[in-house]
């Protein structure tokens, strides 16, 4: 009986010893997990997300020898065909080896409902038909902004100077957060942005390009800080035709927006931007924009 009632007491302890076991390589707490790797030093973060739910974003930084405080970047990704809850953890290693190399701490956080963050995916426009565009943008704005708080606490990020670039929904994202001209940004890069692109899995058969256009209006009407929009001729989701109006109902709106319509890359140039071979195309005129705002 007496060992009955030890094994009773002891066995919360060995519960939760066994579910430590288990738990995943990421502690879940907010900040570095692990040891740094690699030239680039590389290493996983958990960053904490503003809606008060506790989820922490998986996260990757990249930072420059030495101590000295950089200014950051962060780099956002974009929303899979498959679902969000395939994404793997971005990385974007070609991009954030550039920026790197620039000397710029980098963050690639993986939002909420996305891969190993997991959570309610808030990013969700809903139906083609009755795409709220607008407010899908600002969700994944939220983590950006979430993202660049916590990162800007970090000793060796500096708070001023911020640049903020985003591909496809990230790239959609990043505009969102520009109409809210945050203090401390001093300009943010729009790869391929757009949402509900290729209906049906259609190449440059939109879901709702007129709510598209609109929405791009609406972040335009109060975004002050100066944005690089980057498309290409060959893009599948968002045609040169489309990518031109979003830019310029951003502009006339009161945006401002530089945009670059570039030549055809690759099998799709949707995907210029992860792309290793794409970085000496965008590289120039994404160098230009950030000496001309620093």
């Amino acid at each position: 009986m007496l060992n009955d009632v030890r094994f009773s007491l002891l066995r919360p302890i060995i519960a939760a010893a066994a579910l430590l076991a288990a738990a995943p390589a990421w502690a879940q707490a907010p900040g570095p997990q692990g040891r740094e790797e690699g030239t680039y030093r590389e290493q996983r973060w958990l960053i904490p997300t503003n809606d008060g739910s506790g989820r922490l974003m998986r996260s990757i930084v990249y930072r420059p020898r030495g101590e000295t405080p950089r200014r950051l970047v962060v780099l956002n990704h974009g929303a899979p065909t498959s679902g969000p809850a395939t994404l793997s953890q971005p990385r974007f290693e070609p991009a954030s080896y550039w920026f790197v190399d620039q000397g710029y701490v980098v963050v690639v956080p993986q939002r909420r409902g996305y891969g190993e963050t997991g959570g309610h995916y808030n990013e969700s426009y809903g139906r083609c038909d009755h795409a709220d565009f607008e407010g899908a943008g600002r969700e994944g704005a939220r983590d950006i902004a979430a993202a660049v708080a916590f990162m800007r606490r970090q000793p060796f990020v500096r708070s001023d100077g911020t640049w903020v670039v985003g591909q496809s929904a990230g790239g959609w994202a990043t505009l969102a957060w520009a109409s809210q001209n945050p203090p401390g940004v001093s300009g943010m890069v729009n790869f391929a942005g757009g949402r509900g692109g290729r209906r049906g899995n259609l190449a440059n058969h939109n879901c709702s390009p007129e709510k598209l256009v609109k929405a791009a209006a609406a972040f335009g009407r109060t975004a002050r800080v100066p944005t690089l929009w980057i498309y290409t001729r060959n893009d599948s989701f968002f045609d040169p035709g489309l990518s031109r109006r979003m830019a310029e109902a951003y502009g006339k709106a009161g945006g401002v927006a530089d945009y670059r319509l570039l030549p055809a890359f690759g099998h799709d140039g949707h995907y210029l931007f992860s792309s290793a071979a794409g970085v000496p195309v965008w590289a120039p005129y994404v160098a230009a924009f950030l000496e001309q705002h620093r």
